[in-house]
């Protein structure tokens, strides 16, 4: 370790600890390698915000820790007609603030969540209209037939409309334009837990919600979170016990932690799919030493990086075999994955050269890969092996790599010519993925994620019938239709399921969900 890091390293460990002194026993402390990048709970649809935001607000319907549907906000819900489900409220729920939670809050909540510079629009664009229908009931209504509502609407979270109003922040902000309003530092949900300080990229604290209306199982009374981009760093404060979890653990570093006698790795398959994407709408890419075309426009360049890519060799050497090839956007845990599907083209750099060869670039050609660096498990390393492999077709790959605080809103303005991504879909269902990356995009919201403008009209006639499928054979037919025209466009170019690794202390009980949330709940501490 450098003399530098270790400076840092004991800078960090002197704060942690001037912590720790004012904690009680039931403080737990919480390093990423990243933040929220805000406490608004519409505002980034990106798993890690999200993740922190529901401890302190909650949806109608939330999932228990096998990952089904439980009742929250909302106590019961069903269809009453094709095209209208009812939710009954939940009496008797306070915000942090003492505002009772009514219908109006949900019908605030759902118009917030839908309205511009909202990051959620996308999953809830066939939402016709949200109505009260007494004081503690609601009905939604549907453009079409959705049988999967109550799963598309598990993370939408409900506001304080008169919070809201009294504190000019009734529509959310734009993570692309960097706008930022009241609701981006501080919180007032109905949630088990409270933000009691909220300081960006330094750290956040939470306490327990002493008037929450449900019960708590875990006995933690203070959660603070803290970003501690550095890995190694990372490691050092949990194995000298300045942190009690941590999350991700290098793969690397996975052995050495469960040796020792203080702490221990919880690892499991994750639901979220890493790709590539390129932008097939621009007739020039803004990124590339291509003018007067876009080269991803043809099919045999898109596939000519997809067969240059040699996805095992990443396994191995970057992701120390922690990760899971794939040849789709979804992987298993997610309904409509088929294992039949799931095999990927060939890794075959000559094809790879002809296929470029053919398409008019013998000799390859220049465009930048954007990539965060602090975001995914060794994000920034798979971008490189990346560059490397394309390098041996002739692809000259200009490389940037940037922390996710200003990574996501270049990228989310299509600020982009090549990217990296990653996907849980948060309906655990194939529909989310087809809607969010692979729809064309429009401007009520659909295709939001799909950054790169891939478009398919058939594609997109299939998604609106998986949609309103309610058979599951035949919707899962519809599904396999759907990734077998993506995979023959080569839409996206998929790498691989990431495994999870959390560092937790031995002291520390949590539960580990295959979407990588992490609920403050259902944490525990010994003293």
């Amino acid at each position: 370790m450098s003399f530098k890091s270790k400076v840092l390293l004991a800078s960090l460990f002197a704060a942690l600890s001037a912590a720790s002194l004012m904690a009680s026993a039931q403080t737990i402390r919480i390093a990423n390698q990243g933040d929220a990048l805000s406490l608004d709970p519409h505002s980034l649809n990106e798993s890690l915000q999200l993740s922190v935001d529901s401890n302190v607000y909650e949806t109608l319907v939330g999932r228990n820790k096998d990952l089904s549907l439980a009742p929250l906000l909302a106590t019961s819900w069903k269809q009453t007609s094709p095209n209208v489900w009812r939710f009954e409220l939940r009496k008797g729920v306070q915000f942090h603030d003492g505002t009772p939670f009514t219908a109006d809050d949900v019908v605030f909540s759902f118009v917030r969540a839908k309205g511009e510079g909202s990051d959620l629009r996308a999953t809830l664009s066939d939402i016709k209209e949200v109505r009260k229908v007494g004081d503690l009931a609601v009905e939604i209504e549907t453009a079409g037939p959705f049988p999967i509502l109550p799963d598309v609407i598990s993370l939408t979270m409900i506001m304080s409309k008169k919070w809201c109003e009294e504190n000019k922040a009734t529509m959310p902000v734009d993570r692309r334009k960097g706008i930022e309003n009241t609701a981006s530092f501080k919180a007032n949900g109905t949630g088990p837990f409270r933000v009691r300080e909220r300081q960006p990229n330094v750290r956040t604290v939470f306490t327990r919600n002493g008037t929450y209306w449900g019960k708590i199982e875990g006995n933690a009374q203070e959660i603070i979170f803290t970003p501690i981009a550095n890995p190694s760093t990372r490691v050092a404060a949990l194995l000298s016990g300045e942190i009690d979890v941590m999350e991700p653990v290098p793969v690397q570093d996975i052995a050495r932690i469960n040796a020792t006698a203080s702490a221990r790795v919880i690892a499991g398959a994750e639901l979220r799919t890493i790709f590539l994407g390129m932008d097939q709408k621009r007739d020039e890419l803004l990124y590339s030493s291509v003018k007067g075309k876009n080269p991803f426009k043809d099919k045999r360049v898109r596939q000519a990086f997809y067969q240059a890519i040699d996805i095992n060799g990443i396994k191995r050497t970057v992701m120390r075999d922690a990760s899971r090839p794939t040849a789709l956007l979804v992987g298993p845990g997610i309904n409509g994955w088929n294992a039949e599907q799931d095999k990927r083209l060939p890794f075959d750099v000559d094809a790879a050269k002809k296929l470029l060869a053919d398409a008019g670039y013998p000799q390859g050609f220049e465009v930048s890969l954007n990539c965060p660096n602090d975001r995914y498990v060794n994000d920034g390393q798979i971008c490189q092996s990346v560059a490397a492999n394309l390098a041996r077709i002739g692809v000259k790959i200009n490389l940037v790599t940037e922390t996710k605080g200003t990574y996501f809103p270049k990228i989310l303005r299509r600020d982009t010519s090549f990217y990296l991504l990653g996907w849980t879909p948060t309906t655990y269902d194939s529909h989310n993925a087809l809607s969010s990356l692979t729809a064309c995009p429009d401007d009520k919201g659909t295709g939001q994620f799909n950054l790169g403008a891939y478009c398919n009209p058939k594609l997109d006639a299939l998604t609106k019938q998986i949609q309103s499928e309610s058979d599951k054979t035949k919707r899962n037919a519809l599904i396999k239709e759907a990734f077998a025209m993506h995979a023959d466009d080569v839409g996206h170019l998929p790498l691989h399921q990431q495994s999870l690794a959390w560092g937790v202390s031995k002291k520390v009980e949590l539960t580990q969900l295959a979407d990588n949330f992490m609920f403050f709940k259902w944490m525990s501490i010994k003293p």
